[in-house]
């Protein structure tokens, strides 16, 4: 289940809003090491950078397309190809940035309070999970999959996610490690051009990846054409021809 960094740059605006807010919440300090955990093309890892520009950055991701693109965006940094959730450096950070990554990697009551331990005094570990799942594309994602037609190779792919948690549990599982946590909700709006197509471009670059992998070409193209008669109902095209996509995203940052 490859990623494409090219893909997921389709929208690099819409999907670095959120980690500039993120970043932006992460306590003022002197901070001399940070890692990007799930970097992806860099988008994440240049905000970082703008924010802690005197830091010793490195940004980690498993997919070589992803770090090829980092590394040309941004070839004053370091980065390592790596599977993050392996990921057991001996060093302390004082920024562990994780932006819509951790929802790929499962047992989230063992892995926050993992990273926390990972901080220096005073270091930040900042996330930002996706929050959709209850969102129609999610849904109607889930719904078309369960088709006859591939449901035998589809049986697995909504639990390539891990299973969300409440705002309530993340601090709960963070706060016996960290002198501050701060947990928030935001859904941002997305104006997309292009309609409902775009939304389905959208989903390409992430969500829809666990469900277009185990297909064929044919199925491929008849998945894509169901899951899009289901969603024309759900994101009308709006008279300027664009798409609003509501996206819901939780965001937390525990400091140490």
């Amino acid at each position: 289940m490859s990623w494409s960094a090219s893909q997921y740059a389709s929208f690099e605006q819409e999907r670095t809003r959120p980690v500039r807010d993120l970043v932006g919440a992460i306590p003022a300090a002197q901070m001399r090491h940070a890692v990007d955990l799930g970097c992806g093309p860099g988008n994440s890892t240049e905000v970082l950078a703008a924010r802690f520009p005197a830091a010793e950055i490195l940004g980690l991701d498993s997919s070589p397309d992803m770090i090829e693109a980092a590394r040309q965006r941004l070839p004053k940094l370091r980065f390592d190809l790596a599977d993050i959730a392996a990921w057991d450096a001996p060093d302390r950070f004082d920024v562990i940035l994780a932006n819509a990554s951790l929802q790929w990697l499962p047992n989230h009551a063992a892995l926050m309070p993992r990273l926390v331990a990972k901080l220096a005094t005073g270091g930040s570990l900042a996330v930002q999970i996706p929050d959709n799942l209850d969102e129609p594309a999610h849904r109607l994602m889930r719904e078309v999959a369960a088709d006859g037609r591939w449901s035998g190779k589809l049986s697995g792919a909504a639990d390539s996610r891990a299973p969300r948690l409440p705002a309530e549990r993340y601090y709960a599982l963070l706060r016996p490690h960290a002198a501050r946590v701060d947990v928030w909700r935001t859904t941002y709006h997305h104006v997309l051009a292009g309609g409902t197509d775009a939304v389905i471009e959208w989903f390409k670059g992430s969500g829809l990846r666990p469900f277009l992998a185990p297909l064929d070409e044919a199925e491929t193209t008849g998945f894509l054409s169901a899951y899009k008669a289901a969603l024309i109902g759900a994101y009308p095209t709006l008279p300027d021809g664009s798409v609003l996509l509501p996206f819901p995203r939780m965001f937390f940052i525990a400091t140490r």
